[in-house]
């Protein structure tokens, strides 16, 4: 699969950590809650972790893309003042 289209996500936070597993099939995120947030990517999308709080949504079609970087950053709304608790782009 040739990725044309690439989606950034920086976790900000502390403790926050991101990982990807089944070749960039599965992102696990642990955002400060009891459990482990666990997402699987649609069929065009492949998901990377460079860093434990860089994640890469890349794919061949821009609105799953999107929609998936949509949903990861939706899991965790940011703090009011510190801005802290969502992965920003």
């Amino acid at each position: 699969m040739e990725a044309k289209f690439f989606r950034f996500l920086k976790l900000v936070g502390v403790g926050f950590k991101a990982r990807s597993e089944s070749q960039g099939r599965e992102l696990f995120l642990k955002l400060g809650y009891s459990h482990e947030v666990q997402f699987t990517a649609p069929p065009a999308v492949r998901v990377f972790c460079f860093k434990p709080n860089i994640i890469c949504c890349t794919g061949i079609d821009k609105d799953r893309v999107h929609q998936f970087a949509g949903a990861v950053r939706s899991c965790k709304p940011p703090e009011v003042y510190k801005g802290e608790g969502d992965p920003v782009h």
